[in-house]
């Protein structure tokens, strides 16, 4: 007995201490936990829209983006999850980390986000707070200058080869040569000479647009205004105007870069709207700097300067400088779209204005993914503020992206469906397959295309429906199917050609003889269908010439309403009816005739 009590207080001794090593391996930062294969794969088709952080910046970046991630939370030493598992990611894509993806927050990654930190003229505190992530995520390249060393300063030494402004060894080490060859680069091109190959610079030199050491700049290019030709208007301003008006010649905007950008903000520096650095970068400050011009001349503020606000800031003696009473706002141009998102069909419409003002003209159709029944799309009518990016990063989900965001509330955006890292070639071709059914966590997936569209054309103010329980609509959704995608490329195989509608008449009838039509048939027979139906006021939705449910509803309606067995089947003494009805609806009103009353004879 006193042999079993001894062991059975053995064994749990040896519990305790058990417990208490497995207690101390919780915090231990040399045993990261890994993803397990199912989760991680979950990730990737799942993954979608909670807090979404943009990836590049939009106009106005600077102010609004830190808007959108503040959903995200702020990443600091002692924390963990899969958003320090993205943040250790993008920093090791960068070049700034090369410890264990552990998506734990220890020493090795806070030193990292300082050295980021420090690249980009931040506060060096080594937290991750929401203006490093957003700048973080819209990077794609680290800033390379001397000292650097890496793959990516190879890889510069290479370009800068072919490019003809290197002659050095290909050894990975930014020296004195490689940064004598980024200086006569940069000169070349008409560039500030820093000898620092910051992104823009590596993103100018991929896209292949720096000119070659043996080219020689084009005469057509456009040439930047002389403010030493300015003159002093005598007017109420005192504003100096060219002797020549300074030709508009191309629109400026948030990442515009060049001598144009230059003497634009010399100019609005001596007008008393910029006081940022005479860079010949358009960004914040220019942009803030463009806005208030604006909004004082009486212009909509865009922070985009077109001929308009060109004309303002260099042509016009009476502009309105910053401390004098601003000119009227116009009157705000009518918003140009409404969009509902019917979730019963998975149907994205976009109406356009009709004569009355009112949105009644569809001006396009788009499949789409709402949320799934866990996560549904917020139902509601939503207002758009203008936010969008051209890549987002959901950091809940990991290493998920996607294109041509565009926001609808502080939780979900139109975007288009999922990708694995920034590249167009990285989809998730299940994202793209689950169009048309309900796949995200309450965004509305689309089509590159689709989301782009959107993206390009649909602005501020514009209001969007979220619409359950509306009737069903094969039709539609047959028309909107969507051609498999290359795997490789991630673009349609074949993208099909619209057919042109073919030319109805009312009168034309067509004659199907013996036959009864049902459901699934499909010719140019069933289009007049459902023209003459749609006419009749009986089918109310897309003519695709092929008979599914919405066609075959209309006719029972046709049927029923003239005393007929309601089937749903299509005869040729149905298609007579119509005709005749169709005819008789469209036939002019006629006029009784009046014989006019004699015209009195004029008293002379």
């Amino acid at each position: 007995m006193k042999r079993l009590i001894s062991f059975l207080l053995a064994l749990i001794l040896m519990g305790c201490v058990f417990a208490a090593a497995e207690d101390a391996d919780d915090g231990d930062d040399s045993n990261p936990v890994p993803l397990e294969a199912e989760e991680t794969e979950e990730v990737e088709e799942d993954a979608d829209d909670s807090n979404p952080i943009p990836v590049d910046m939009m106009e106005d970046e600077d102010l609004e983006v830190e808007e959108e991630i503040n959903q995200g939370r702020i990443l600091q030493y002692g924390d963990n999850g899969d958003d320090v598992l993205a943040l250790q990611t993008r920093l090791k894509d960068l070049q700034y980390y090369n410890g264990n993806l552990s998506g734990r927050f220890r020493e090795g990654t806070r030193k990292a986000v300082e050295t980021f930190q420090e690249d980009f003229g931040l506060d060096q505190t080594g937290v991750a707070d929401l203006r490093t992530l957003s700048i973080l995520f819209s990077m794609t390249h680290r800033p390379l200058r001397f000292g650097s060393t890496g793959s990516d300063v190879k890889q510069l030494q290479t370009q800068l080869t072919e490019l003809g402004y290197y002659k050095g060894k290909i050894s990975g080490n930014y020296l004195e040569s490689t940064q004598k060859a980024v200086q006569q680069l940069q000169k070349k091109n008409g560039l500030e000479v820093t000898g620092i190959a910051d992104a823009d610079l590596q993103e100018l030199i991929q896209a292949g647009k720096i000119l070659n050491s043996s080219d020689v700049a084009s005469d057509t290019d456009t040439p930047a205004p002389n403010l030493a030709n300015y003159l002093v208007d005598d007017n109420e301003n005192s504003v100096s105007v060219p002797d020549v008006p300074v030709e508009y010649t191309k629109k400026l905007k948030s990442g515009s870069k060049g001598k144009l950008v230059k003497e634009m903000q010399t100019r609005l520096a001596e007008l008393g709207y910029y006081e940022g650095p005479i860079s010949g970068n358009f960004q914040k400050y220019t942009v803030r700097a463009v806005k208030a011009i604006q909004t004082q001349n009486g212009l909509e503020s865009t922070g985009v300067v077109d001929e308009t606000t060109w004309n303002v800031i260099f042509n016009d003696a009476h502009a309105v400088l910053p401390d004098a009473t601003p000119k009227p706002t116009p009157s705000p141009s009518p918003v140009p779209f409404a969009i509902t998102v019917d979730v019963a069909n998975q149907v994205t419409t976009v109406y356009g204005r009709d004569d009355q003002g009112e949105y009644t003209v569809i001006v396009r159709q788009m499949l789409c993914s709402t949320g799934m029944k866990a996560t549904p799309s917020d139902v509601g009518d939503w207002v758009l503020n203008g936010r969008h990016a051209t890549w987002c990063i959901f950091p809940k989900w990991g290493n998920s992206y996607a294109r041509y965001w565009t926001r609808i509330n502080s939780s979900i955006a139109f975007h288009s469906p999922i990708y694995t890292a920034v590249s167009n070639s990285a989809m998730k071709i299940k994202s793209y397959n689950m169009l048309g059914q309900r796949a995200s966590h309450g965004c509305i997936r689309l089509s590159v295309p689709d989301a782009k569209w959107i993206y390009d054309n649909v602005g501020k103010g514009t209001v969007v429906s979220i619409v359950e329980g509306m009737e069903p609509d094969p039709e539609l959704r047959d028309a909107l199917k969507l051609p498999p995608l290359d795997k490789k490329s991630c673009t349609p195989i074949n993208t099909p050609v619209p057919t042109a509608e073919p030319e109805y008449s009312a009168a034309q009838k067509p004659d199907i003889g013996m036959k009864v039509l049902k459901v699934r048939a499909e010719g140019p027979e069933i289009y007049w269908v459902q023209r003459t139906l749609k006419d009749l006021g009986y089918y109310t939705t897309k003519c695709t010439g092929k008979f599914l449910a919405r066609t075959e509803k209309a006719i029972k309606a046709f049927q029923q309403d003239h005393g007929l067995k309601a089937n749903g089947g299509l005869t040729q003494e149905l298609i007579d009816m119509m005709a005749e009805e169709a005819l008789n609806n469209n036939a002019p009103e006629t006029t009784p005739d009046i014989t006019p009353e004699p015209t009195e004879t004029p008293v002379s």
